[in-house]
């Protein structure tokens, strides 16, 4: 039976845009150069990048349901069919005999339980082709000087209350093993390119980081795995995807974490994939990241979490608070065992999508890790105030 009626998108936010152009004739006659543009842009998580529409699409989307289809008529009598046109060809309005991909992809949203803000705000931060050096060097900006010169000092490093009352000092506990590797623990920028990742090594990091340690049966079908890190409401959503460069007995590609296992299980790779290239695709162009032995690329499944959360204001933040807790555990993980780790969210998400297969509305990467070991010479900046990993002359400090 025919059936067209309409209903607009789930998910839609609107926000209001401005560009700035140089006239240069209006430089030229001594009147202000700067011609600045206003436009509307509808932000809608299903689609792949934003949409820009006319002030009479918006009146036209405010005046339909994201949940009710109504009649085509209906909907024609008060909204002008060029306008309703350009929205269906958007894939912000749809008609329920005619379903298209932005139509399907709406739908799968829909299911998905993401909490609406959250969805939006999670597909338009992704990054694609991105190289945070190169934008880094055509700021003019290379050092901590350079970013006091033009922003000015950072806010201060330490936090006082002016309006505090009187002061309980404290003891401060004796040293113990954790605190020796707590001081070891820190940004690995210099990796040694010549030097493989033993196997096992790899395998330790993997098991403390992500392993199982114990399981509980909850409910026949619903089980609880314990794992070195807490997580919200202790569904764990992470899952770890590996490009491997550098590891004994092992093909450099992509591998997938198997936890019930504690195996990697080899993935399929694009056509004509380059390692190497992709590393620095990875980490956004962060070159001495891409010298890890391996980079591992922390991701959430967001089912697992939203089964429980469904639509929940807070669960995405509790997704990024268990990455960080992960990515601790890595460093500590990795340190423990002599070797260099980090964790950036300056990445490229979309390449990393592709590469490993994943859905952004069910699993998608929060940051990446790399691990391996150091280098012997300092060459690039680390920050070490402790004074752990290198000597005075750059040197790595193989005393510690």
């Amino acid at each position: 039976m025919h059936d067209p009626a309409l209903r607009r998108c789930w998910a839609l936010y609107l926000e209001s845009s401005e560009e700035v152009a140089f006239d240069v004739n209006a430089f030229l006659a001594g009147r202000d150069p700067r011609r600045r543009t206003r436009h509307w842009v509808a932000l809608a998580p299903h689609l792949d990048a934003p949409v820009t529409v006319e002030e009479a699409a918006i009146l036209a989307l405010g005046s339909l349901s994201e949940a009710q289809w109504t009649a085509y008529a209906e909907v024609a009598a008060r909204i002008s069919e060029p306008v309703l046109q350009v929205l269906i060809d958007a894939g912000l309005v749809f008609q329920r005999d005619r379903p298209t991909p932005a139509h399907l992809r709406d739908l799968a949203l829909r299911d998905a339980q993401w909490h609406p803000l959250l969805a939006t705000t999670h597909a338009f931060t992704r990054w694609s082709g991105v190289d945070s050096i190169e934008a880094q060097q055509a700021s003019g900006i290379h050092s901590t000087a350079d970013m006091m010169q033009a922003v000015g000092p950072p806010p201060s490093h330490y936090r006082r209350r002016e309006d505090a009352g009187a002061r309980i000092d404290l003891d401060r506990p004796r040293d113990a093993d954790l605190d020796v590797l707590l001081r070891r623990r820190a940004t690995c920028r210099n990796f040694d390119v010549s030097t493989p990742l033993a196997r096992a090594a790899l395998a330790s990091v993997l098991h403390r980081t992500f392993g199982e340690q114990a399981q509980e049966t909850i409910e026949p079908g619903a089980v609880a795995l314990k794992k070195n890190h807490p997580s919200g409401g202790g569904l764990h959503p992470l899952e770890a995807y590996l490009l491997v460069r550098r590891v004994e007995d092992m093909a450099a590609g992509l591998y997938h974490y198997n936890v019930e296992a504690h195996a990697l299980d080899r993935l399929p790779a694009p056509p004509a994939f380059d390692p190497d290239a992709f590393a620095h695709t990875m980490v956004a162009g962060q070159h001495y990241f891409a010298d890890a032995a391996v980079l591992l690329v922390v991701a959430a499944r967001f089912p697992r979490s939203f089964w429980k959360y469904r639509r929940h204001p807070k669960i995405y933040r509790a997704i990024l608070l268990e990455a960080g807790h992960a990515s601790q555990n890595l460093y500590l993980a990795a340190t423990e065992i002599g070797l260099g780790a980090y964790v950036t969210a300056a990445i490229n998400e979309v390449e990393i999508e592709q590469a490993f297969g994943l859905d952004p509305l069910f699993e998608g990467p929060i940051a990446v890790c790399g691990f391996g070991p150091r280098a012997e010479l300092r060459t690039t900046v680390e920050l070490d105030p402790a004074g752990q990993v290198w000597d005075a002359e750059g040197r790595l400090n193989r005393s510690r």
